[in-house]
């Protein structure tokens, strides 16, 4: 490496999942051409990688605040483009990182572009997904599989219910990124987690309102009710929680259906609504492999699907509607129209909605890399998850912000507004 050369990651080279990194390189001739580098591996050994090609300016400097990638996998003037870029070596792969006591580590470096491409400098973002004085405690009581985290501090905090997947285990991304940020966050397997059975044939909200109690009884929860944080189908059981249960002050729902899906749901050993169905037939197939499922669910709007509605219209606490416009797993956009003209109906202001244009449907805490297609644990293959990556990476800042607004503003209690320390 040309010693000379030097990358720096501003303010520090450690940071929180959800912070942004001033990257520059100083050191390079007047004009120099370079390529700059990121490099991971996730929790499931794929590898993810991006990169870009910069001018350094008179000085010998390129500051990514500043400057504008001339090619590689983005172009334009991104500080967080290597991040959210990085594509993974493998096709149809998503970048796994669901365990909280693990960094996801960076590697950048920059290189030649003439020659052999020889390394300048390097240097290793370590991005945290839990905040010091964060506690992590995982959870086994009663029907409870999850992990509580909780934030350092007297407080009294707000609480919030991560339902973060449909899938098999546990997340702890997003709640350890909320709790970190000053809510007390319990996040629940919803299956194949611990003793949990690895396959189930319906849900019940029976579940949801008792891990509701167990989070209310907290000793730092300060909130009167809770907040429910959900995506794709999560997000029509945190529908249900808010119209059913009690204690349930705000809930966040992001690209998901109005109606229930896949399962039957069950309170109180009886079925409150059938499951809205899916056409295989109805599947797209496209050349890379991987299907487009969006128009492949029932109208739950159709006379005789309406059983499947979730009574929005009954619950007593505020929506947050978040919709990608081209999310190709559901017709979100639809569906958070739906809901708000319901509302609208019933006389309710409950409720606020946004949408974002180019964004597809995995929105999660920014500066992960962007998923275009996966694998597909209901339909049991690849499927397109929309979007174009540097919209999408827009929307996640927009998005993250906008939920701790929501929640701070509808989960009031006395705590003074946090901001985890590293």
């Amino acid at each position: 490496m040309a010693s000379q050369v030097r990358l720096r990651l501003l303010p520090s080279a450690r940071c929180l999942f959800d912070e942004p990194v001033h990257m520059k390189v100083t050191g390079l001739r007047s004009r120099q051409v370079v390529t700059m580098k990121a490099r991971s591996t996730d929790e499931k050994g794929v590898v993810f990688s991006s990169s870009a090609t910069y001018r350094a300016d008179g000085s010998g400097e390129v500051d990514l605040e500043r400057d504008p990638s001339l090619s590689g996998t983005y172009n334009g003037v991104e500080p967080m483009g290597l991040l959210w870029s990085m594509r993974p070596d493998t096709l149809h792969k998503r970048f796994h990182k669901t365990r909280s006591l693990n960094p996801h580590v960076v590697k950048f470096s920059v290189h030649e572009v003439e020659g052999e491409g020889r390394t300048l400098a390097e240097a290793t973002n370590e991005r945290l997904l839990i905040g010091d004085g964060v506690t992590r405690l995982p959870i086994k009581e009663g029907n409870i599989r999850g992990v509580l985290f909780t934030p350092p501090g007297q407080g009294p905090f707000p609480a919030i219910l991560d339902l973060y997947h449909f899938g098999r285990g546990l997340s702890e991304k997003r709640a350890s990124l909320l709790a970190s940020r000053g809510f007390v966050v319990l996040t629940v397997a919803l299956y194949g987690h611990d003793d949990m059975p690895k396959n189930i044939k319906e849900f019940h909200l029976d579940y949801f309102e008792e891990a509701i109690q167990l989070l209310r009884k907290q000793d730092k929860v300060g909130s009167k009710g809770v907040g429910i944080i959900s995506i794709s189908k999560s997000g029509d059981l945190a529908l249900s929680a808010a119209s059913y249960l009690q204690g349930v002050d705000a809930t966040v729902w992001i690209n998901g259906c109005s109606a229930n899906t896949a399962l039957p749901l069950y309170y109180k050993k009886c079925q409150i609504h059938p499951p809205l169905m899916f056409d295989v037939n109805k599947i797209i197939q496209t050349e890379s492999g991987a299907s487009i499922i969006k128009y492949g669910g029932d109208n739950p709007l159709a006379e005789e699907k309406r059983a499947t509605l979730i009574p929005i219209e009954k619950a007593g606490g505020r929506f947050l509607f978040m919709a990608a416009e081209d999310d190709l797993n559901w017709d979100s956009k639809a569906y958070v129209e739906d809901m708000v003209e319901r509302l609208k109906r019933h006389g309710k202001e409950n409720f606020e909605s946004v949408c974002y244009p180019g964004a597809g449907h995995y929105l999660e805490p920014p500066y992960g890399p962007y998923c275009p297609s996966s694998f597909h644990g209901f339909i049991g293959k690849p499927v397109m998850w929309g979007g174009e990556p540097r919209s999408h990476a827009a929307a996640e800042v927009h998005m993250w912000k906008k939920i701790q607004e929501f929640f701070r503003n509808h989960l009031s209690c006395e705590a003074t507004q946090h901001t985890a320390k590293l």
